[in-house]
Formats: C-alpha cells, structure tokens, sequence
C-alpha cells in the first residue's frame, strides 16, 4: 500500500525521489508515526521555508518595481496554509497521506493537515534534489496563486499598470524623470513626469519620489484611456 502511493505520488508532483524514503517521511502524519520525530513535522517546517524563498526570489525577479511591503503582502497570501492546502487538494496528494485510525475518515483532510502535507513535500524534493527542483515545484504549482494576487496589488500600483502596458504595447519600459523639487530638505516635494516611446506625458508632485512616480503613472494612464477619470 505504501509504495503504490509513493509511486502515484511521484506522478502526481512529476518528480523522482533518488531516496523514496523522503516522500515516505513526507507523506507520514503523526497520527500513524511512532513517534512526531518520525512524522513529516520537522519536514513540513523546512518546507515552508523553502516554499518562501521559492515565492520571495521569484518576486524579487519579476517585479522589480514592487517595494518590500508589497512582496511580503503578496508572499504572506501565496504562502498561507490556505493556499498549500488548495494546492494539495487540486493535485489529489491528500488521499495519498499516512494517517492513523482516528484520523482515516472519508472526506475531505482539515486544511491544517492538508497544507502541512504540501509543504512537507516541498521540503522532501529538497533534500532529495535541491532547491532547483523544489523551486521548479513550488512555482509550477503557485503561479496562479502569485498571478492572482499580483492582479490584486496592481489594481492600486499605477507604476506597476503602466509598466505591463508599455511592455506589451512597445517593449519599452516607463522612464520617469525628475523636472523639479521644492521645499527645505526635512520636506521636499518633487515634479516628476514619464516618458514612453518618445512622449512625454503630464506631470505630478508628490511628497516623495515614489508617490511623484505613482502620480504620474496614473496620469499617463488616464492619457491613454487605460484609467477612467477620477
């Protein structure tokens, strides 16, 4: 019964274990191990560790415009124990779990339960493989959860919006520039305006830079049609 569900496991994640026993461990909830240093606790803790990077390097690449609060609302989302458990649901691993009798019951497993599975898998690939694979199997299975909440974050970052359509639309970035700063230096306001593929378009002040740059980026929006007046 154990290997015919380390073997459906292994195709379920698409990934090779060089040493089953890492999954076994991985799939072992502490209703059925002999002892919680036998279960996939200590294995789900690094897991989550790994999961988080995976998700945090991820960000720190593609979204070079998003400041520190924003990646860590947006790993704190695709990183809960909600997600983990949506994901162990959709790829069908729950069934797949070693649990105790008071635990088999039919039915879905508590979303604690589930998400830990998850994890715990995610930090077997690791010590079996390393973090590329793990990386690998993290964002294979995270990237609508990281695309969703991304979509949420845009919706009130200008600067973000603005950098997609020009991407899409001409393959350029924003470039914004500084036209004017007022004010003593414990409180400047700054003029800042962006260019896109040649045009220049209306702009805006703010009390610091990133809020100038945001200011303008809403505006250009507001140029193209893209946001409607407000």
């Amino acid at each position: 019964m154990e290997q015919s569900a380390l073997e459906q496991c292994q195709e379920i994640i698409g990934y090779r274990f060089s040493n089953p026993d890492l999954l076994a461990l991985g799939l072992t909830h502490a209703s059925v191990a002999s002892s919680r240093l036998q279960s996939n606790e200590r294995m789900e803790f690094l897991g989550d560790a790994v999961l988080g990077l995976a998700v945090c390097h991820e960000l720190y690449n593609s979204q070079e415009d998003l400041l520190e609060g924003d990646m860590t609302k947006i790993k704190s989302t695709v990183v809960s124990r909600q997600t983990c458990a949506a994901v162990a649901e959709k790829l069908d691993i729950c069934r797949l779990v070693f649990l105790g009798k008071g635990m088999s019951k039919p039915g879905a497993l508590p979303q604690s339960v589930a998400g830990a599975v998850f994890e715990a898998i995610v930090g077997a690939i690791f010590l079996d493989g390393g973090l590329a694979p793990a990386s690998q199997f993290v964002l294979k299975h995270m990237r609508p959860y990281i695309d969703e909440a991304l979509a949420n974050e845009h919706q009130h970052n200008y600067k973000s919006l603005l950098q997609q359509h020009a991407q899409r639309q001409w393959g350029l970035m924003p470039d914004y520039q500084l036209l004017d700063e007022k004010g003593p230096d414990h409180s400047k306001c700054f003029e800042i305006a962006v260019t896109i593929n040649g045009r220049q378009f209306p702009s805006a002040w703010g009390m610091n830079k990133k809020l100038a740059e945001q200011e303008a980026a809403r505006r250009a929006l507001q140029e193209m049609g893209i946001l409607k007046d407000s």
